[in-house]
């Protein structure tokens, strides 16, 4: 049985110091994806990595951590506006429904975006069932003692 998710709501990525971090749920994207500034492939030693820092300044869980992986993808995805883009694919776990989920994110500049977070097709894909006129259904179950 699927879960009902609403429109948006609130999850957890611990891997990259994330709680209860705002996400809206996209059923337009097919892939999901997170804001990042200072998004750069490099090379050390010989091996490629990318280095990013999530969010930017103005947001309230921007914490000027750097990240860096040696496991990554590029992806072509096109965005909202039909233009094709390449964008870097990472794996990590996002906690939603007191469940911990595997999950792939693109890294996107969505400065000017509401939500940091877009959860896509991909990943909500056999899990959830999208109830447009809720919103906070994990967040509210994960405060319920």
């Amino acid at each position: 049985m699927k879960t009902t998710i609403g429109r948006s709501d609130k999850a957890d990525f611990p891997e990259l110091h994330l709680l209860d971090i705002d996400i809206k749920i996209d059923s337009g994207a097919y892939t999901s994806s997170i804001h990042c500034s200072n998004i750069e492939e490099i090379e050390i030693n010989g091996e490629s990595l990318i280095r990013f820092t999530l969010l930017d300044p103005e947001h309230d869980f921007y914490n000027n951590k750097e990240f860096s992986t040696k496991n990554y993808s590029s992806k072509m995805v096109k965005s909202s506006n039909g233009i094709s883009v390449e964008r870097f694919l990472v794996q990590t776990e996002i906690i939603i429904f007191n469940e911990t989920f595997p999950i792939h994110l693109t890294l996107s500049e969505r400065k000017d975006m509401t939500f940091p977070i877009l959860l896509g097709r991909k990943f909500l894909n056999k899990k959830f069932v999208i109830d447009t006129a809720k919103k906070n259904l994990s967040f509210k179950l994960k405060n319920i003692k």
